[in-house]
């Protein structure tokens, strides 16, 4: 379509009623563009079947005019605009689900809690016999348990405050470089792995049963060799 085309007919086309729109605002903060964006994401499974692996993660869509949950991301290129959940294929990068955050739900006094635990839920809500890639802002130990009910397993960085790591894979004292701690449950695995002098890094995985660490010097967990393999894939869906 040529480009004046495009132009003269976006000038006039309208994707939403705006007699309505006020009430559905109440209840729905996208109501403008809730019915195209939900008709476009149905969509997304329908032209691209990930493999096995599966990211999960946060992208940010470049936008600084007015809105009530435009978000400051420093991390990211653009820094403002609409923070939008992702799972896509880490090798492609292609598009399986999206969900625009829109802040707090309607009428709530505080934030959501286990808001990770709920995107990551919701984002692969059709797939089974999958490996799914978060970070620390979604891993939990009940996320994982939930996901092995639904036949997917998970490998994801964990936020050291997390109630359900032992002390002493946080504890970074006395740890030699390159030195790895793991413990195993029936279904779960997490190592504490220390790149450098009191520094560590910790990963939960459901994914892997034994402490298999790679032959390179720095001896890095094959469960952080796996996780730095898939975890790109939003970053570059976002690039």
């Amino acid at each position: 379509m040529p480009l004046k085309d495009f132009v003269r007919l976006s000038s006039v086309v309208c994707s939403d009623d705006k007699s309505t729109r006020a009430a559905r605002r109440e209840t729905d903060r996208l109501a403008p563009i809730c019915e195209l964006w939900k008709k476009w994401v149905e969509r997304l499974p329908m032209m691209y079947n990930p493999g096995v692996n599966v990211t999960v993660d946060e992208c940010l869509l470049g936008f600084r005019a007015r809105c009530p949950f435009k978000q400051y991301m420093p991390s990211k290129p653009a820094k403002y605009g609409l923070k939008i959940w992702a799972a896509c294929d880490p090798k492609s990068s292609n598009s399986y689900n999206m969900q625009v955050y829109t802040g707090k739900p309607a009428g709530a006094q505080q934030h959501e809690r286990n808001l990770g635990k709920r995107v990551v839920l919701e984002m692969l809500r059709d797939l089974e016999g999958h490996i799914v890639t978060c970070d620390n802002f979604f891993t939990s130990y009940a996320l994982g348990t939930e996901l092995l009910k639904r036949k997917i397993r998970m490998t994801g960085t964990v936020r050291k405050n997390k109630p359900e790591l032992p002390s002493a894979l946080v504890t970074r004292r006395e740890r030699a470089p390159f030195s790895s701690l793991f413990t195993f449950t029936e279904t779960h695995a997490i190592v504490s792995y220390c790149p450098k002098k009191n520094e560590n890094v910790i990963l939960m995985s459901t994914a892997h049963k034994d402490a298999a660490v790679g032959e390179r010097e720095d001896r890095k967990p094959k469960m952080i060799l796996d996780y730095n393999t898939t975890e790109g894939g939003v970053d570059n869906l976002d690039k």
